[in-house]
């Protein structure tokens, strides 16, 4: 008994705001896995063919031109460019699940690799953002400051609390 009090305890002084971002980190991750296991799959495949495939099965015209200019795009994807792209998904990935895991363990030093880390993509967003505008660019964006805002803070308050950097 006394043991599952001392959990609930322990329960009740976890940060929230650092599992929600370690969740959010994690659920970057397996996005990632699956657009790199995604890119496995399309391996010794016509990736144009494969898309004019989608885009016939989902009653779309091929002649768009959207759609068109994506075929055309998808016709320069080989096998090696598959590869990387899918060595690149899946490092990222690593990348997020050491992030997300060492945030629900509450490490200190996965607080500042995830305040490093996404600070040095916000210039990455932004200039993407000032290239096109959409819904999704500016969620990530906010999504992003969000998290580096909150654990800028958090290591601030952490080391004037405890004096400790560490």
């Amino acid at each position: 008994m006394q043991l599952s009090l001392a959990r609930v305890r322990n329960r009740k002084k976890r940060n929230r705001w650092l599992e929600l971002i370690a969740v959010y980190k994690l659920l970057q991750a397996a996005l990632l896995v699956s657009v790199g296991v995604g890119a496995l799959k399309l391996l010794h495949k016509d990736v144009a063919d494969v898309l004019t495939n989608l885009v016939m099965a989902l009653h779309r015209n091929p002649e768009g031109r959207l759609v068109s200019f994506l075929i055309d795009k998808a016709a320069l994807v080989d096998d090696h460019m598959l590869r990387r792209i899918s060595l690149f998904m899946f490092g990222y990935a690593a990348l997020g699940l050491l992030e997300g895991l060492g945030l629900m363990l509450e490490k200190v030093w996965a607080e500042y690799l995830t305040a490093i880390i996404t600070a040095s993509f916000l210039p990455l967003e932004i200039f993407e953002l000032m290239h096109r505008v959409t819904p999704v660019r500016i969620g990530f964006l906010v999504a992003n400051l969000a998290v580096l805002a909150y654990l800028v803070w958090h290591l601030i308050r952490r080391r004037t609390v405890s004096g400790k950097l560490l």
